[in-house]
């Protein structure tokens, strides 16, 4: 016995299905900005584990 081939499902709500799909645009970050970024993230880490040590 042969089994039909059944239709794909929808995919989603239909209310999400009824809206546009529009591409997300993301900024790049420079090199420069990541590494300040990285570096005052570590100082105000630094510092605030060697204030609490004294305190």
């Amino acid at each position: 016995m042969m089994q039909r081939p059944t239709p794909p499902a929808p995919q989603g709500h239909p209310f999400r299905r009824s809206l546009s799909r529009k591409p997300v645009v993301t900024a790049q970050a420079s090199a420069d900005d990541s590494d300040m970024k990285l570096f005052v993230l570590s100082f105000t880490a630094f510092f605030i584990c060697f204030y609490t040590f004294l305190v």
